[in-house]
């Protein structure tokens, strides 16, 4: 039997992991060149979760790894602008379903 929660819970977990990437992101943005450790003192997420996720950010090319630490982009302003608007279509969409209920 499948469980009634699994999609919720799924959805769950990738805003968690949106967020995460999102709040990491803005704490290299404002004290770059910053390295996994002090990301994970300031923010509270354990290392392996910080190293997953530059290393993610990494690869879309939003952040740089540089000798003294990680650094964004010119990419950085773009991405949280076209993050927003994804999330606030999905918003819409979420809102015309419950109405539909």
């Amino acid at each position: 039997m499948t469980d009634d929660k699994e999609p919720i819970g799924s959805i769950s977990e990738e805003f968690e992991l949106l967020e995460r990437h999102i709040m990491i992101l803005k704490t290299v943005k404002f004290n770059q060149p910053i390295g996994l450790i002090r990301l994970s003192e300031m923010t509270g997420i354990p290392k392996h979760k910080i190293r997953y996720s530059l290393k993610l950010l990494e690869k879309e090319n939003i952040i740089v790894a540089t000798p003294g630490g990680a650094m964004v982009t010119d990419r950085y302003d773009d991405f949280l602008k076209n993050i927003s608007e994804y999330v606030k279509g999905l918003y819409t969409k979420v809102e015309e379903l419950l109405s539909q209920i």
